[in-house]
């Protein structure tokens, strides 16, 4: 599994890539239409009308020339703040399997950062001073975007190979790390200039690509934007409860470190056991993790990823983790390790404290643990619903076939016409049209041209084979291999985002890891394995880093930012990234060195992305697949279920039906919650997910100034608060140190 990145809906694996999450287009319709007439709402009035076409000019927005809208301080401050959620996200990443978006955070905080230093400069310091607008603005989260991401391939992959001894020490192996994300950054932005113009522009309308959070950023932007009115004044309440909202997470995260069992955990089962005198059905509840964690970044994503998945989350967790878990164990078909020996006095009446969610296993297919059982149909379900609904939206193929034969149409009549033979027929192809293809707004002299990214996007794929053949004994063919994929499932993850907003990044994953453990079986296994993990990490980090940068393009899409410009973000916010992604990962393996360390019996972090990884590489590298029977069994059928429901409510639930939609369980958020053995963040997605509903209902007007404010500080606190008590570790102040284990299970620390 990969990180998750909880876009709207569905909170896909890997940074299941959140990305994010907002409400859907539709649900954001109806929160902003209750009760809500000021001039703040007018852009989302207009993007009712056409959602495929810019914002139309508004008067009362500032008139930004090129000078002024990529700017040194516009680029400075998306850095440092994309890095802030960069940090975040490798916290976050190792400790749940989830990464958080920079989109909105960027977003909010630039336009505060921005607007102080407009006011308080004005026009006399030319660098910080000066007037500021939307398409600035703009910049500043694509700056942000680039620069908190890359984060995925350090809480997943690269984890996995020190976990299985295929790497060396994190410290001395930096080197190699950089050059690898490097060549990961590159190839991602490269990749996706061109995919900028086929999915925002030729075919959106076509898929109804809304983008959801890219439109809500977008959204946000204009509104704080605009003059007049309450607008102003309520972009000012916004930046206010971030930065309180931020400060008090962060504080909260580290505070809460030293008393875990009274601050963030509530072990309510293990209290009831002494409470009753130790009666065993309260511990066995206990064992099967279903206890109450205050996050404030899974109750903040809950806020924003609305009911349906929140709902479909915590019953993936019910199903997997309270029906058939402990269904497995009382037949025999999965086993648990005790924590404690019932002859270690301190521990008397704790011998029944089990822990069901060990990779660790001497023999995965006959003696699973509850954990790598629920794995595999975890990840086949995730796999099928997002194939599925690629498969739904067939004509993606038909039209990306018709734009690549374009582009090479139109790039082999040029170089024919500077040699003097131009061909009518392939300028016929290159310039004809279809009735169901837009076209591009921005002015010709504002985009990248092919003679920027080409010759690049060539250069960085040779120095990808060279990098993966020199440092990790990748051949060029399995090299080659694993940048197709990186394209192949590119695709996928920027039109399930699109449509979704849901990045699955984890079925792109795994389905990598598969086609490379089909490609090595003739290598001995330790090199088969490591061959997985490298190829895996360059296909889906390439992949992650296309969907958020085409992301990114949709926001100045629609604020009418010259691509060119936001390119050049991009460019700078990808070398923060590709610095910053390594050091933080660095920093946290020598703060917890656990993380990578098999042996070690407990671990705050728990890693899953990276056990999911593991797993596997394990398996499809090993010729006997050690599978258990009945779970590839279940997985199968689970598989199969998730591809009749995605046709059938595609094609069934449309038109008059499709009210019915929010009904259908999101299996990408219930496949997630068989793959991470931890019901406590489904519980608080889910209080989230209610707190928000509550609030949109009794509310509107505080819900659309407040809500995406108040999420993204939250989520962005809990993170940094997480690389501060990781500073403190290695200062040896830590929770490790000083944290009381009052209120957790038996005596230990939670």
């Amino acid at each position: 599994m990969d990180p998750v990145r909880p876009q709207t809906p569905p909170p896909p694996l890997e940074g299941v890539s959140l990305t994010e999450h907002v409400p859907s287009y539709d649900e954001k319709k109806d929160f902003h239409n209750v009760g809500i007439d000021s001039d703040e709402n007018k852009s989302v009035h207009e993007i009712e009308s056409d959602p495929f076409v810019p914002f139309p000019d508004d008067p009362n927005m500032p008139r930004e020339a090129h000078s002024q809208i990529l700017t040194i301080r516009a680029v400075v401050t998306g850095c440092i703040l994309g890095g802030l959620v960069n940090a975040s996200n490798v916290y976050l990443g190792l400790r749940t399997g989830w990464t958080f978006p920079a989109n909105l955070f960027g977003t909010i905080f630039g336009f505060a950062f921005l607007k102080f230093c407009s006011r308080t400069f004005g026009e006399n310091f030319p660098i910080l001073g000066g007037s500021f607008g939307p398409k600035e603005n703009a910049i500043v989260q694509t700056a942000a975007t680039a620069a908190g991401g890359l984060g995925g391939i350090f809480v997943s992959a690269i984890p996995a190979l020190y976990q299985m001894d295929l790497l060396g020490d994190p410290v001395s192996d930096f080197p190699r790390l950089l050059t690898f994300t490097i060549v990961s950054a590159y190839y991602g932005l490269l990749f996706a200039t061109p995919l900028r113009k086929f999915f925002i522009i030729h075919v959106a309308r076509e898929l109804n690509l809304i983008f959801p959070t890219a439109t809500a950023a977008a959204m946000t932007i204009r509104s704080m934007h605009s003059i007049g009115g309450d607008s102003n004044v309520n972009a000012m309440k916004r930046t206010r409860a971030l930065g309180i909202t931020f400060a008090v997470c962060l504080a909260f995260r580290v505070g809460a470190s030293y008393a875990p069992g009274i601050l963030w955990d509530w072990h309510i089962f293990s209290w009831f056991f002494e409470w009753s005198n130790y009666s065993n059905a309260a511990l066995a509840i206990e064992n099967w993790g279903w206890f109450i964690e205050w996050t404030p970044a899974f109750i903040g994503s809950g806020m924003l990823v609305g009911l349906n998945p929140a709902i479909s989350f915590f019953g993936g967790g019910v199903l997997a983790w309270g029906i058939i878990g402990p269904a497995l164990v009382h037949n025999g078909a999965a086993y648990g390790v005790s924590l404690f020996s019932p002859e270690e006095p301190q521990y008397e009446h704790w011998g029944g404290l089990v822990s069901f969610n060990s990779f660790n296993l001497k023999d995965p297919k006959n003696m699973p643990s509850p954990r790598y059982w629920l794995l595999w149909p975890g990840v086949l379900l995730m796999i099928c619903a997002s194939f599925a609904e690629l498969g739904v939206q067939y004509k993606l193929l038909g039209f990306a076939m018709k734009s690549v034969w374009k582009a090479i149409a139109g790039g082999t009549n040029f170089l024919a016409t500077k040699m003097g033979k131009p061909s009518v027929f392939l300028d016929k192809q290159a310039n004809s049209e279809s009735d169901m293809v837009d076209q591009d707004p921005a002015a010709e002299e504002d985009q990248v041209k092919l003679w920027q990214w080409g010759p690049s996007l060539i250069l960085v794929i040779i120095a990808t084979c060279i990098v993966l053949g020199l440092q990790y004994q990748l051949n060029v063919g399995l090299s080659i291999l694993a940048i197709l994929l990186g394209f192949i499932f590119a695709f996928l993850a920027i039109q399930c985002t699109g449509a979704t907003d849901t990045t699955p990044l984890t079925a792109a994953a795994k389905a990598t890891q598969l086609v490379l453990g089909a490609a090595t079986q003739s290598h001995p296994i330790l090199i088969a394995q490591r061959m997985n993990l490298v190829g895996g990490a360059i296909a889906s980090g390439a992949a992650s880093q296309s969907t958020d940068l085409v992301v990114d393009y949709r926001v100045g899409f629609l604020l009418k930012t010259p691509p060119k410009l936001q390119w050049y973000a991009q460019i700078v916010g990808s070398i923060v990234a590709m610095f910053l992604s390594p050091g933080m990962f660095i920093l946290f393996m020598k703060a917890y060195p656990c993380v990578i360390d098999l042996t070690a019996e407990t671990c705050s972090f728990q890693a899953p992305s990276v056990a999911a990884w593991r797993a596997v590489a394990i398996a499809v590298t090993d010729p006997t697949f050690p599978v258990p029977n009945s779970s590839g069994i279940f997985a199968i059928v689970l598989g199969l279920f998730s591809i009749i429901v995605v046709i059938f409510r595609h094609n069934y639930l449309a038109g008059e039906r499709a009210k019915y939609r929010k009904f259908v369980p999101n299996f990408m958020a219930v496949g997630l919650a068989f793959v991470l053995p931890a019901t406590q963040y489904g519980t608080a997605m889910l209080m989230g997910s209610i707190v928000a509903v509550i609030w949109a209902k009794r509310n509107p007007v505080a819900f659309d100034i407040f809500c995406y404010a108040v999420a993204a500080g939250m989520i962005a606190g809990e993170g940094l608060g997480g690389v501060v008590n990781a500073v403190l570790e290695i200062a040896g102040i830590g929770s490790s140190v000083y944290a009381s284990p009052a209120g957790c299970p038996g005596g230990m620390v939670c």
